[in-house]
């Protein structure tokens, strides 16, 4: 006879929803706010720069002044990459090759030349998260660079990431609004309570395996599309309608044939993501300036409609498209650059993790066979 089942009370099939797995300091959706440490992300979004906001997550407080310059010069230290790097990470194949999957081989990578790598010392995973957080954009910009022919520019350590990514992603100075802007971005994407790519990351940590091993896992997360992937989504989905003319009846189609449309709704926001009212903002104003308005109409339009008729929202991925398009950066870079500003998150989680540590191990509820028993194979 077989052992009876043991049910779980709180087993469910749908992605955990709803299940608390841990406490964290770290930020918090509360209706349709969110915050960092305790700071609303309109506030950051508004006034802090993205090395602010890092120290931020990873210390629990605003720095000083003198902090943040020390901050931001430790980080300028570590931004470049070194010719021996370089060699080897431009020898890693780039054509048909998605930037999330040669980013994820890339930080890997990282790790070799790495002395603190496999040091479990908070001191050490410190100097590590600050080669990771300063190293991510020029890993990006490498990629790009490399699968068009085009050398690595260095960065200028005394500036900062962001204006460091538009700067060695296209080979020239950034405009300076654009790339406070841009930094705005990074902002807003830096963290976002216990998403999945956290959560990957949580659970990587929680085996106390080392800090490059815990953020592969989150970059190898945020790669599906639908985390990280979505904002590509959006812009290829706003090329393909083409024009504003088009873009409400390819609404109302998309809806009656059951087509998903990209870049609306969340789980956890019921009533609007806040990041996403900064991105409209900032997504009018830069199709405006660079001559390209028609996106920005082309998105409000379908997010009328979508609210209309679906009475769903606009997420963080929907006008961020469009941000970055118009500043010219490639499309398939977008979920790279989602990377760039998350670790700083992954790794605030990865720090917490570590110091309240036990290892994750969920139970699954049975719904398989019982009773079964071995026949050999020619009575099967």
């Amino acid at each position: 006879m077989a052992a009876p089942v043991e049910v779980y009370a709180g087993a469910v099939d749908k992605g955990l929803e709803g299940v608390v797995s841990c406490t964290t300091g770290i930020s918090s959706i509360v209706g349709a706010s969110l915050n960092y440490r305790g700071y609303v992300i309109e506030d950051l979004a508004a006034h802090s720069t993205f090395e602010e906001t890092a120290f931020l997550l990873w210390e629990d407080r605003l720095p000083k002044a003198g902090e943040l310059e020390k901050f931001k010069k430790d980080l300028g230290e570590h931004m470049s990459l070194t010719p021996e790097q370089i060699q080897m990470l431009k020898q890693l194949p780039t054509k048909n090759v998605h930037p999330m999957a040669w980013l994820r081989t890339a930080v890997s990578m990282l790790a070799l030349w790495d002395g603190d790598a496999n040091l479990s010392d908070p001191a050490a995973q410190k100097r590590v998260a600050l080669r990771l957080t300063a190293k991510m954009g020029p890993l990006v910009t490498l990629f790009d660079r490399n699968r068009n022919g085009k050398d690595f520019v260095k960065p200028k350590p005394e500036k900062g990431l962001g204006w460091n990514f538009l700067y060695m992603l296209k080979g020239e100075e950034p405009d300076e609004q654009m790339a406070k802007d841009f930094d705005t971005c990074l902002v807003l994407h830096a963290d976002h309570e216990l998403n999945c790519s956290a959560f990957a990351s949580r659970v990587t940590a929680s085996s106390l395996s080392d800090v490059y091993s815990a953020v592969v896992s989150a970059i190898s997360a945020l790669k599906g599309p639908l985390h990280g992937g979505a904002n590509e989504q959006v812009m290829l989905m706003l090329k393909e309608i083409g024009d504003l003319k088009a873009a409400r009846e390819w609404i109302k189609d998309a809806l009656s044939g059951k087509k998903k449309v990209m870049g609306f709704g969340h789980r956890v926001y019921k009533n609007g993501d806040p990041r996403a009212k900064v991105l409209s903002q900032l997504s009018e104003k830069w199709t405006a300036r660079t001559g390209q308005p028609h996106w920005y109409q082309m998105s409000k339009e379908i997010d009328d409609v979508m609210q209309k008729e679906k009475g769903l929202l606009p997420n963080v991925d929907f006008y961020s498209a469009t941000v970055y398009y118009a500043m010219g950066i490639p499309i398939d870079v977008y979920t790279p650059i989602f990377a760039v500003s998350r670790v700083s998150g992954w790794l605030a989680h990865i720090f917490e993790q570590y110091s309240k540590n036990r290892i994750y191990r969920p139970r699954g509820q049975w719904t398989g066979k019982e009773g079964l028993t071995w026949t050999a194979p020619e009575k099967r």
